[in-house]
């Protein structure tokens, strides 16, 4: 793996490559998720990275609901776009920094912080709001943690992470699945995180963060799965639609 290159990008690169050189011909199946694991030795959430960015650039596509296999205009794709982080390792780094930071803000948040804590809550709930308010509130909730802090770099890292998720392509587009799944913002997974705060309890706070950026991490596996699920059953319904189309005639 070169200087800076990402474990999804290693395990894509390589079956890129498999493919290019006709290891993978078009129209076959690649093994599954379990086997490209335990091949590349790398998680499974790696290997679903990995199998989205070659599917944004074209190498791979769902199919009948067996799996994916390479496309036939695989090898047009080689000059697709440059992905970034995805979704996983950016939850990875949250999971890290964030944690730490609800339990530092535990030791130090004030009745005012609290109160703006709650009014972001009261936004990521409001029945009116629409996906961008949600998610805006859900940014604005973490950064005013990371601020409850008094941690300036604290505060700078994790807008940092914030700014990955939006501008990554890779990140940006497999939080659009989960969204079109229907995955929105907890509020109670953010309510437990404000209790904790509110008793200033350091312990109780690192884990309702841990707690919630693990369902966040559970819910894109789902909804990555489930768009693969889905295309593959409209496909089915296709199918199913033209043959008793034909049997009528």
């Amino acid at each position: 793996m070169t200087t800076g290159e990402k474990l999804y990008q290693r395990v894509a690169g390589a079956i890129e490559t498999a493919i290019l050189e006709g290891r993978y011909l078009p129209g076959a199946r690649l093994p599954g998720e379990r086997d490209l694991a335990e091949e590349f030795g790398v998680s499974r959430p790696t290997i679903r990275e990995a199998m989205i960015a070659l599917e944004i650039r074209g190498f791979v596509t769902a199919r009948h609901g067996s799996g994916l296999y390479v496309s036939a205009t695989a090898g047009a794709a080689a000059d697709g776009p440059e992905l970034d982080v995805g979704a996983f390792e950016l939850i990875e780094a949250r999971l890290l920094f964030e944690g730490e930071a609800a339990a530092l803000a535990a030791t130090a948040v004030d009745a005012e912080m609290l109160t703006r804590l709650e009014e972001a809550l009261v936004a990521m709930a409001a029945d009116n709001s629409g996906h961008a308010e949600r998610l805006q509130a859900d940014r604005h909730f973490h950064m005013l943690i990371a601020e409850a802090t008094g941690n300036s770099l604290v505060a700078t890292i994790i807008e940092t992470l914030w700014k990955v998720r939006e501008q990554s392509p890779l990140c940006v587009h497999m939080f659009d699945k989960a969204r079109r799944e229907g995955v929105t913002p907890r509020v109670d997974e953010h309510r437990l995180i404000v209790d904790a705060l509110r008793a200033h309890d350091p312990q109780a706070a690192r884990q309702a963060m841990h707690g919630h950026l693990q369902r966040v991490t559970e819910d894109l596996l789902a909804a990555t799965e489930l768009a693969l699920i889905e295309q593959a059953r409209s496909e089915i319904e296709a199918r199913r639609d033209h043959i008793a189309r034909r049997v009528a005639l």
